[in-house]
């Protein structure tokens, strides 16, 4: 029997675990105010007289406010030079302002009146009748469209040189934040293993992992999670009708959770039972396959050929190629931060350059249709010196938490 999988349930379990978030630090205004100061000297190297941040993780990320999106534009001005601008329906300004942790004037329109003529007027006020103003990438099209024809004296750009410019590069304390996330998943992660049993169902499982997330202190619970058994393992974001455990099953668990709004992803695959043989080489080779990607992030490396090293790896083993199953079908990893999935991406089109700060999941999965999958599933991030693991990877596919390692 695989070491650490099976023997307990989830009663036991959840009575072990403790929260795990008391020393956790928060983002402070003071950094807050940096990430702006930073976004506004971006904005002067490309001639964007200002950037609109919308409702959602970018606004957060600048101004600390949590706040939405939805039919109705919330959102915040951020100028070249000056003090930043919010905009709101007016019967949310009260409501709004608690929220703010980088406060500002908040300009509100009634119902009957449009927000985007109100954006033009408020732009207008702090000296911007013209010229480029870049636009939160995560922003719908009815807002967009709206400025753009209230408007139509700008430039609208995508902001993604700023909002990315930013939010690629985590400070200390976010990569703080991110390690404690991941701490928990992990955790969670050993907890489910030893809950396992034949005939146990996907959602029993899911249902025990958000728990353990919240009694660790993810008050949210789980951000999301995948649990596949056997063949259901070959599909990579799961399948319609999920089966129940059976002997020697191949077990795939993806999940995380969110600690100031950061989030952790972590995948492990391991068997209830004896591997196979099959099952052990293909285990082994993605393994592999994550430590070549690993091996290849240096700083200054474009984040492409880290996908590359692992795909090369995979059809080393003649399987692929590129996107080819059996094989890896997607990318090898994401950028990770306030949003599960940022940029930039470990995918061979993308060709940043790896620097200091920047944090990636890293998931080359195999895919053998018609049998199982294996994705193993860990961050790293980059330090001057290299690539540094959150999460050490899984040790064996007999010890896939390291028991025996200790």
């Amino acid at each position: 029997m695989t070491i650490g999988v099976g023997g307990s349930s989830a009663k036991v379990e959840l009575e072990k675990l403790v929260n795990m978030t008391s020393t956790v630090q928060a983002i402070t205004a003071a950094e807050l105010n940096q990430r702006i100061a930073k976004a506004q000297a971006i904005m002067v190297e490309n001639d964007i007289a200002a950037t609109y941040v919308n409702a959602g993780t970018n606004l957060y990320y600048f101004t600390g406010t949590r706040w939405y999106a939805s039919e109705r534009m919330v959102g915040a001005i951020i100028p070249q030079q000056g003090e930043i601008k919010y905009i709101t329906p007016f019967f949310e300004v009260n409501t709004l302002s608690q929220y703010m942790t980088v406060k500002g004037e908040i300009k509100g329109w009634q119902e009957h009146e449009s927000p985007y003529i109100l954006f033009q007027k408020t732009l207008a006020e702090l000296g911007v009748n013209s010229g480029r103003v870049a636009i939160d990438e995560s922003t719908a099209f009815f807002i967009a469209n709206g400025i753009k024809k209230a408007a139509p004296e700008l430039t609208l750009i995508d902001a993604k040189c700023v909002t990315a410019g930013c939010r690629a590069e985590k400070s200390d304390t976010e990569i703080a934040l991110l390690q404690q996330a991941k701490n928990m998943t992990l955790e969670v992660h050993k907890a489910a293993a030893r809950i396992l049993r034949v005939g146990i169902s996907t959602q029993e499982v899911t249902d025990f992992i958000d728990q353990a997330h919240r009694k660790l202190g993810a008050t949210a619970g789980s951000y999301f999670c995948i649990v596949l058994f056997g063949e259901d393992s070959s599909y990579p974001h799961g399948v319609k009708s999920p089966k129940t455990l059976e002997k020697n099953d191949m077990v795939l668990i993806d999940t995380g959770c969110q600690v100031e709004g950061y989030n952790s992803d972590i995948t492990r695959t391991y068997v209830f039972g004896e591997p196979t043989q099959r099952q052990r080489e293909m285990w082994l080779v993605e393994k592999l396959a994550q430590k070549a990607a690993f091996d290849a992030a240096h700083i200054g490396v474009p984040c492409g050929d880290v996908d590359v090293a692992a795909r090369d790896y995979i059809a080393s083993h003649n399987m692929g190629p590129d996107y080819e199953t059996p094989g890896c079908p997607h990318r090898t990893g994401h950028g990770i931060g306030l949003d599960i999935h940022e940029w930039p991406y470990l995918i061979r089109s993308d060709r940043t350059p790896l620097t200091k700060g920047m944090c990636f999941s890293n998931e080359p999965m195999l895919v053998l249709p018609h049998e199982f999958g294996v994705r193993l599933e860990d961050h790293f991030y980059m330090t001057d010196s290299g690539a540094k693991w959150f999460t050490e990877p899984s040790y064996s596919i007999d010890d896939p938490f390291g028991y025996q390692q200790a």
